[in-house]
């Protein structure tokens, strides 16, 4: 099964990510999210908030696995928050 990867910044459009998850939650059943900052991980888990509020009336219900992931960004290695969501 495919996993989409979104990755969401401090400056990311909430409505926008909730959007994405619902969409790859219907289609996949999972999507992860990578985010990297603080502000990255809260317009993250808004957007997770509100997505969860778009399926619910769908009787789709979701839950999310945090853990870490390494990445590169201008050949600089960095650490990321991975949020694994999946629904139930």
């Amino acid at each position: 099964m495919d996993v989409t990867t979104i990755k969401v910044s401090a400056r990311s459009n909430v409505s926008s990510v909730a959007g994405a998850i619902a969409g790859g939650l219907r289609e996949h059943g999972k999507i992860e999210i990578q985010v990297i900052g603080a502000g990255a991980l809260n317009q993250a888990m808004k957007a997770v908030i509100i997505s969860r509020g778009f399926l619910a009336p769908e009787g789709i219900d979701i839950y999310c696995v945090p853990s870490f992931a390494e990445t590169q960004i201008s050949g600089e290695d960095r650490t990321a928050i991975r949020l694994l969501i999946e629904s139930r």
